[in-house]
């Protein structure tokens, strides 16, 4: 373990392919590294389903999400949501998602995205379970929706947030946590929410890897792989913890209190 700190990785994605062959070496680095809970994300059914499978084949370590990612919406139907439902009724899946919208790609039609997103904030409300959302190049839309229901809601996490203080304020004025990824190491894209990072709330403020997607840029060694693991879930913390001028011990302290109380860990 680094120094003796207690990280929590609130969006791993642990059900890709990538950690097929060697998932317990994963999560064996991980916890030396002080990673020792990990919440799993579920971005479609089948998914959902494996990430609640290891969820229970791994108690106190990994919870998980599930629900349906905007890139799967135009496949979302009424038999899919009853089906969603039952994945939500055990205890370690403690969140709905990963849920939102994202016009960038458009991999589903933006109506069919509204509607499932809708769709699952019903759930979450119906479950009393927060929610675990994806925006990308959709603020407007998917502001608009998450406000029409955001009062039922038991709570939301803006996962993967990437924008700066203007969409910080937006999600703040909604009462959402903010989960920030090595998005926050990279020079280039990174610089609004390196601006952000600052202004986030110590009550609001969770950190993760997405795993095996964006890896570090400033990681030293360069890995060999580009694969990203919860490992460097660590080294995340430190770029956050040097950015809002506080001590790695204080920054570990708060995110992982914040993450066992936001999904009931």
């Amino acid at each position: 373990m680094t120094n003796g700190i207690d990280l929590i990785d609130i969006g791993a994605n642990l059900t890709h392919q990538e950690f097929a062959a060697d998932l317990p070496a994963v999560l064996a680095r991980a916890a030396r590294a002080g990673v020792r809970r990990q919440v799993v994300t579920g971005a479609d059914l089948a998914g959902s389903r494996h990430a609640s499978a290891l969820a229970s084949a791994h108690p106190g370590v990994l919870w998980c999400t599930a629900g349906v990612h905007p890139h799967h919406a135009a496949a979302f139907s009424p038999g899919d949501a009853a089906q969603l439902r039952e994945l939500l009724a055990p205890r370690y899946v403690v969140a709905v998602g990963e849920c939102g919208l994202d016009y960038f790609r458009d991999f589903s039609p933006r109506a069919a995205q509204r509607e499932a997103f809708a769709a699952q904030l019903a759930i979450a409300a119906a479950v009393g379970k927060p929610v675990f959302l994806h925006q990308r190049d959709a603020h407007q839309d998917f502001v608009a929706i998450l406000a029409e229901h955001r009062p039922a809601l038991a709570g939301g996490v803006a996962h993967c947030f990437t924008g700066g203080p203007r969409e910080l304020e937006a999600y703040l004025a909604l009462d959402l946590s903010i989960g920030v990824t090595g998005w926050v190491c990279d020079e280039r894209r990174g610089l609004d929410l390196r601006t952000a990072v600052p202004r986030i709330p110590a009550d609001r403020l969770m950190i993760e890897t997405d795993a095996p997607y964006l890896l570090p840029r400033d990681l030293e060694p360069r890995p060999s792989s580009r694969r990203n693991e919860p490992k460097y879930l660590a080294h995340i913390a430190h770029t956050v913890a040097a950015l809002r001028g506080e001590p790695i011990e204080a920054l570990a302290a708060c995110t992982t209190a914040n993450a066992v109380r936001f999904f009931g860990l």
